[in-house]
């Protein structure tokens, strides 16, 4: 059963969540491609068949492999749109704005139950994958969407193997936002990336690099919990 909170159309929230006892979300890039799919598909209603099949032919260079008719139902009856995203090996980030009444709520509530299903099933155990409902924190303008962006952005610097590399983590949007956009309209990149073309000196990647964002939530100034 989806849990309906409030949240106001067109606003911008983030959401986030972790590990019940802290423990991993995400064992291997099976897994991490699993939760990618909900991520980027599940923003609309529509259902999918066969979804391990389409996660298993997932590439780095093509993405799933979803037809054009399924990806169009997916962009026209979207409930929300994803601004940027990280998945960690324990946690994850989401920025996301609402479009329809009740869209995070679904949204949200699909991609937890789906892939707690998939996890409990795939690793033969059963309970809770994470640590109680996941956090909402409405972003009140467009200085905290930029400092929140950033904040999702650096978070594999806290992982040994991508502190110098994170620009090319494949489990964020960082790369979609100062490269190419490796998914199209499932992701509104533009949101943010097109604020740093408007000068010649103005660039996303280096906005990421020296910004000091990667602290506790709680010290994050004016988020207003939900």
């Amino acid at each position: 059963m989806t849990i309906r909170r409030n949240y106001g159309e067109g606003e911008y929230y983030h959401i986030y969540n972790r590990g019940a006892h802290r423990g991993n979300i995400a064992h291997n890039e099976t897994d991490r491609k699993r939760f990618l799919f909900g991520i980027l598909y599940y923003q609309s209603p529509r259902q999918f068949t066969n979804v391990q099949r389409i996660v298993e032919g997932y590439s780095p260079l093509s993405g799933f492999p979803v037809s054009e008719q399924a990806l169009d139902e997916v962009l026209q009856t979207r409930i929300v749109d994803l601004v940027c995203f990280c998945l960690m090996p324990n946690h994850f980030h989401l920025l996301v704005r609402e479009r329809t009444e009740g869209g995070i709520s679904s949204y949200m509530g699909r991609i937890m139950n789906a892939y707690t299903h998939y996890i409990n099933t795939k690793y033969e155990r059963s309970g809770h994958l994470f640590e109680g409902r996941y956090k909402a924190k409405h972003i009140a303008d467009n200085n905290q969407l930029l400092y929140l962006s950033a904040y999702i952005h650096r978070n594999p610097r806290e992982l040994k193997a991508w502190k110098e590399t994170y620009f090319e983590y494949p489990w964020s949007s960082l790369q979609d936002l100062t490269e190419a956009n490796r998914w199209g309209g499932l992701l509104e990149a533009d949101i943010i990336a097109d604020q740093f073309e408007t000068t010649p000196d103005s660039n996303y990647r280096d906005f990421v690099e020296t910004s000091t964002a990667k602290i506790f939530e709680e010290e994050i100034p004016g988020f207003e919990q939900k």
